[in-house]
């Protein structure tokens, strides 16, 4: 089987907070013995963009994709439209395209939250996007297995 290749889409809108996502994520993947590589996005918004031109314009395609950025909630609504386009259109390239998105996108209330979530020494959120990504694909390598027998 070949070493999975895995896509890391960050959105630095919120940089301290994408820094820890980010380094959560690539500890996880080295865990796998995984290869990556990242591209960055301004914001939450854009990810499902990045990962649809990753889809059209790659040589290849990746083993998975790891979405990783941060909305926080502000005096506006605005944080509420930018969160449902960024879960709207992945869910919409997961289930059109059957590739694998692990979601470690925050959505909080404040930036303290949203670091609580982030932070490499307490609940980082990239480390668990990278393993719920690989938990999807090892499943849809077993049913495709199975597909082939």
């Amino acid at each position: 089987m070949a070493v999975p290749n895995i896509l890391i889409v960050e959105a630095r809108y919120y940089e301290e907070i994408a820094d820890e996502l980010l380094q959560g994520a690539r500890v996880e993947i080295d865990a796998h013995g995984a290869s990556h590589e990242t591209v960055t996005v301004p914001g939450a918004f854009e990810i499902p963009a990045a990962i649809r031109a990753a889809l059209d314009g790659a040589r290849r395609r990746y083993s998975a994709y790891v979405a990783l950025g941060c909305v926080i909630r502000g005096e506006t609504d605005h944080h509420e439209h930018v969160a449902r386009a960024c879960v709207q259109g992945l869910s919409d390239l997961v289930t059109r395209e059957s590739i694998v998105v692990g979601f470690g996108v925050l959505t909080c209330h404040t930036f303290e939250q949203a670091m609580e979530r982030a932070a490499i020494d307490r609940g980082n959120k990239g480390a668990e996007a990278v393993r719920a990504a690989f938990t999807v694909l090892d499943m849809k390598r077993a049913f495709e297995r199975r597909k082939g027998q």
